[in-house]
């Protein structure tokens, strides 16, 4: 049965996040949204401190975390800051196509990269014209001989300027849709592979975004993932257990969002009294406050069916969606809180608005996951 009560460790593990992102991150979030440029320092004191690949199996040099605890440091890391975060936790979503379907001799190659030396990995999906459709990707895989020759772009690929190596996705013919696709693993260095340019965002600025670029690469037996035609199945895992860590990233912003609130409208006067003392804004923070406590409920829930291995539910679309809407919510809802000084970048409400829309969008729309809901629910026996 669910039970939300922490762990002594768990609350260990958050006093140490929340230590990390108060010194290290905080501090430095407005320089990095505002150059665009990759924190690599903040990284690879996050790494060195234990807060990256937390759920690598200790057989691969991990900490073998479970789900609910690397969901309870992405919390903490994205009330620092949802850009720093979403790319230390990029790495889990990266490793998760192996972790799922890699054989042993995979997971030895690639994920003793992850933990052996400070190093990203990246998960490579979306394309062009195929984002929430991902069944309709046009990635090939053409075989050849006892290997294949890979061919394609993908798009919007968290830290894919950095990374070391990718787990993605082709078809092997785009007419069979979702029963063509493929899973494989390859290292950045591999001859055809190269990377676009970084992506000029709205948001989350200090997150690597590049397109990924195949041209005729070569891929043998020991690439692929899984069986060849079997790579939907295992996209669809990855999000059902990545999601949850999501939704904790929309905790940990929306916390941010009623904090700034608070101390601002305790601090904040007008017609005469702290604008906390009006309804009007009462409720906006009351609004906040809801959004947190239903937000970090539902995300311990999704985590704990993930380490229950508990499938065929939707409560990490659930977590994902409400959680991603509460949060744009929650910041516009602060900028508002701050009115014209919200509007400007002397305080962080404003980069907060804008990191949060991503939330919204990327590892499935919020209107993706209402359509995995409503099927689920409609389908179930």
């Amino acid at each position: 049965m669910f039970d939300p009560r922490l762990t002594e460790s768990q609350e260990a593990l958050i006093e140490t996040a929340r230590r990390f992102a108060a010194e290290k991150i905080v501090p430095v979030a407005g320089k990095y949204d505002e150059s665009g440029e990759f924190p690599t320092e903040v990284f690879h004191e996050a790494w060195e401190l234990g807060l990256m690949n937390v759920e690598v199996p200790e057989a691969y040099g991990g900490l073998e975390l479970s789900t609910t605890d690397g969901c309870l440091i992405a919390e903490e890391l994205a009330y620092g800051c949802s850009a720093i975060a979403t790319s230390i936790m990029a790495n889990h979503l990266g490793a998760l196509p192996l972790l799922i379907a890699g054989t042993d001799p995979q997971k030895q190659e690639y994920l003793f990269r992850l933990t052996t030396d400070f190093s990203f990995c990246s998960y490579a999906c979306s394309e062009p014209e195929a984002g929430s459709d991902v069944a309709g990707m046009q990635t090939r895989l053409v075989r050849d001989g006892d290997g294949w020759i890979l061919n394609g772009q993908k798009r919007w690929i968290t830290n894919a300027g950095h990374a070391g190596f990718f787990t993605g996705f082709g078809t092997m013919d785009p007419a069979l849709r979702h029963k063509g696709i493929t899973a494989f693993v390859i290292p950045r260095d591999l001859p055809g592979v190269s990377v676009g340019k970084k992506e000029n965002k709205l948001g989350q600025r200090a997150s690597d975004t590049c397109d990924v670029l195949f041209d005729n690469v070569r891929l043998g037996p020991e690439n692929i993932l899984g069986q060849p035609g079997n790579g939907f199945a295992i996209a669809m895992e990855t999000f059902d257990k990545s999601r949850p860590m999501i939704a904790a990233l929309c905790a940990g912003l929306i916390r941010r969002c009623q904090e700034e609130s608070r101390s601002y409208a305790l601090e904040r006067k007008a017609f005469g009294m702290p604008i906390a003392q009006h309804q009007a804004v009462q409720f906006m923070i009351a609004e906040m406050v809801m959004a947190y406590e239903a937000t970090r409920l539902l995300y311990l829930k999704a985590a704990w069916e993930v380490d229950h291995d508990i499938k065929r539910t939707s409560t990490s679309a659930i977590a994902k969606a409400l959680g991603a809407d509460w949060a744009m919510k929650a910041a516009t809802d602060a900028v508002q809180v701050f009115g014209g000084y919200g509007y400007t970048k002397e305080y962080p409400v404003e980069k907060l608005m804008r990191d949060a829309k991503l939330l919204q969008i990327y590892e499935g729309t919020s209107q993706i996951q209402r359509v995995v809901i409503a099927r689920n629910f409609l389908m179930r026996s």
